[in-house]
């Protein structure tokens, strides 16, 4: 009896020095293995008598509890001491923001998000949009449009026009989105209510021009639309477009071949050193041009001047995107810039609405 205390002794002090799962193990089998010293004294009960086997197989069973329950209390404790390790070794900095998620990873392009506001607004006012080819007839881009041979316009040095044809008729890359008015009017009869957004070209390149650019056309023609409509629509567009709650606008007379009378429009500002703030200030800035359509054009298009009349306004959606949201040049719109995309996109779900904020 004194030799199996002192072996449960030995194999208690045992498991309680193993550092490690794999050192633990080598203790149970060693003492509880199918050579182990426990199960070698568990084997000899057989060939004892009744009263040894009575009162020593009491006492080695004891002693098999004895080791499992140490065995179990030890392994319990050498995992958890390997979790608290690999969670010091592996700790992660909750404070760290989450990534976006799919959905939220892109951006949307400044000009596609102010062809949405702008489409909303005017949407909101009962028109529709008119869209068109980009490649143009001379017929539709100029002659219907009231521009007479030899504009400067119908020049190689301002227009892309494509190799003349057999007949000596050129195809041109649109000017203007003013064709898709000619195209509406010879297609639709009065009431017309329609504006033209959409991609045009012109031979110019710098800070404030580019070869391709982006403009918004719009055209009312019933019998009894006048200025004051006209004034009305832009006064409402520029209040909602650049989100403020009153703007002033000074309407200068000009010329356009397609317009009689015509009209360059300013709008009140507050210029400052980095920012340009609307609805305020003593400065002006101008953003677009407009007028009564041309009876010529009416003439052209099919429609009786005696009847109808109607207006009309244009500007470029890449000009008004750089006042709004403060781009410096407008080739930046074009470099495929992601770094510059994620600072002035928007992200896919913001969804311009006039209730909940075109720009929020």
């Amino acid at each position: 009896m004194s030799d199996l205390a002192t072996l449960e002794t030995s194999i208690l002090d045992q498991i309680a020095a193993a550092g490690d799962e794999a050192t633990l193990e080598a203790v149970r089998v060693a003492a509880l293995g199918k050579k182990g010293s426990i199960s070698a004294l568990l084997a000899t009960l057989g060939k004892m008598s009744p009263d040894e086997r009575k009162t020593q197989g009491a006492a080695i069973n004891q002693a098999k509890d004895k080791v499992t329950e140490a065995l179990g209390a030890r392994r319990d404790l050498l995992k958890s001491a390997a979790l608290d390790a690999r969670l010091a070794s592996e700790t992660v900095d909750v404070t760290l923001p989450l990534r976006d998620a799919p959905a939220e990873a892109g951006r949307i392009h400044p000009l596609s998000q102010v062809w949405d506001e702008l489409t909303t607004i005017f949407a909101d006012m009962g028109f529709s949009v008119a869209e068109g080819p980009d490649i143009e007839t001379d017929d539709y881009n100029f002659t219907k449009l009231n521009f007479p041979e030899g504009h400067p316009a119908r020049e190689m040095h301002d227009t892309f026009f494509f190799h003349p044809k057999e007949d000596g008729s050129r195809m041109l890359l649109r000017t203007h989105t003013s064709p898709v008015q000619v195209r509406t009017m010879l297609s639709q009869k009065p009431p017309i209510r329609v504006i033209c957004p959409g991609r045009t070209y012109r031979i110019d390149s710098d800070a404030t021009h580019t070869p391709q650019f982006h403009q918004v056309e719009g055209l009312v023609i019933d019998k009894h639309s006048h200025l004051g409509n006209l004034k009305w629509i832009l006064h409402e567009f520029c209040k909602a477009f650049f989100e403020v709650d009153n703007i002033n606008m000074r309407f200068r007379p000009s010329f356009f071949p397609f317009t009689e009378p015509s009209l360059e429009v300013d709008i009140q500002c507050r210029r400052g050193k980095d920012e340009i703030r609307f609805g305020e200030g003593e400065d002006w800035l101008e953003i677009l041009g407009c007028g009564m359509v041309h009876p010529n054009v009416l003439r052209a298009c099919g429609i009786d001047p005696d009847e109808y009349q109607g207006f009309a306004w244009g500007m470029g959606i890449d000009r008004i995107a750089m006042l709004k949201y403060g781009i410096a040049d407008l080739r930046q719109l074009f470099d495929n810039d992601v770094r510059w995309l994620s600072h002035y996109g928007f992200k896919p779900l913001e969804v311009p609405t006039l209730a909940g904020g075109l720009s929020s």
